[in-house]
């Protein structure tokens, strides 16, 4: 495992390859979804599906990997009653991930994934830090090389909130947000819509407005991630324009129906690749899939690291 490779790779201008979403690639395998946790207790109950998972992005091109932590953050854990697994669960979603990195031919880093999970916007600031705090933690603790604060369906002083704690972490720390089209005004949000076929949208704040109030508090990696395809391309765009950091996409294709992701397209690699061209023709320098994006699209958009070679 290493993040200098990645380091490098982003401070010279080039491209890095994110994985794709744990939880669909789960369920092709046969994984049993959780009612409440989802793909969440995969390193738990099915390890080696989950190893398989990783080793077929790292095996399509992934820089990254990010560690099955997603749907068991502190927060949703007490709130189905599993609280006493917590930190146990999180390390051994962990385990499974530095295990596909370290038999891997060349390095590849591992994401923890601290999300927003559970909050849903619907607690109140003071009840959440010390989840966020917990959560960050435990991941560190575990020996990931990176965080990805997954703030995505997250409002603006959410995002905030999961930033401030993850000041004190010693590792490197990305955050991703999610957008949605408003139609009636013909721009783009900071928002949620996981599907502009299949899913309502919920506006938070004009994108140009969050990303400054973001950029006020910090300046590292962020990604438009778990949002419609065809809204990515105007976000990226909103992010070059104004902020002066790294930016990144890794959308979804599909929409969630408890407990299992439906897809709504079946976007051919060809599609993909040249979606994931516009985002790096508008500075995008990490690029990867959320649900619904499986290996063969990150192995598509792969050939995209070797062409800035």
């Amino acid at each position: 495992m290493s993040y200098t490779y990645v380091k490098d790779k982003l401070d010279n201008g080039g491209i890095v390859i994110l994985d794709g979403g744990n939880g669909g690639e789960l369920e092709k395998l046969g994984a049993t979804m959780d009612k409440e946790l989802w793909c969440g207790k995969s390193a738990i109950d099915e390890p080696e599906k989950l190893l398989k998972v990783h080793k077929n992005y790292i095996n399509s091109g992934a820089d990254v990997i990010t560690a099955n932590t997603y749907a068991i953050t502190p927060i949703s854990m007490k709130q189905y009653g599993y609280e006493n697994h917590t930190r146990d669960w999180n390390k051994r979603s962990v385990e499974v991930a530095k295990k596909a990195a370290n038999i891997a031919d060349r390095d590849i880093a591992v994401a923890g994934s601290v999300s927003t999970s559970g909050s849903w916007d619907r607690l109140k600031i003071e009840n959440i830090k010390p989840g966020f705090i917990e959560h960050l933690k435990i991941l560190s603790d575990a020996g990931v090389d990176l965080i990805i604060l997954e703030a995505m369906t997250s409002q603006t002083s959410t995002v905030e909130t999961i930033l401030n704690c993850s000041s004190s972490i010693n590792l490197p720390i990305w955050l991703s947000i999610s957008c949605a089209y408003n139609k009636q005004e013909n721009k783009i949000m900071h928002g949620y819509q996981e599907s502009v076929s299949n899913s309502k949208a919920y506006f938070y704040d004009d994108m140009e407005t969050t990303v400054n109030t973001i950029a006020n508090i910090y300046d590292g990696p962020i990604l438009v991630a778990h949002s419609d395809i065809k809204a990515t391309k105007l976000a990226i765009k909103t992010l070059n324009k104004n902020y002066k950091g790294i930016i990144g996409a890794y959308p979804n294709n599909g929409y969630f129906e408890k407990p299992k992701w439906k897809k709504v397209d079946n976007i051919s690699a060809d599609d993909y690749v040249s979606e994931a061209r516009s985002w790096v023709s508008n500075g995008a320098q990490i690029i990867g899939g959320c649900c619904g994006i499986g290996p063969d699209l990150i192995r598509a958009i792969s050939i995209i690291k070797n062409e800035q070679k």
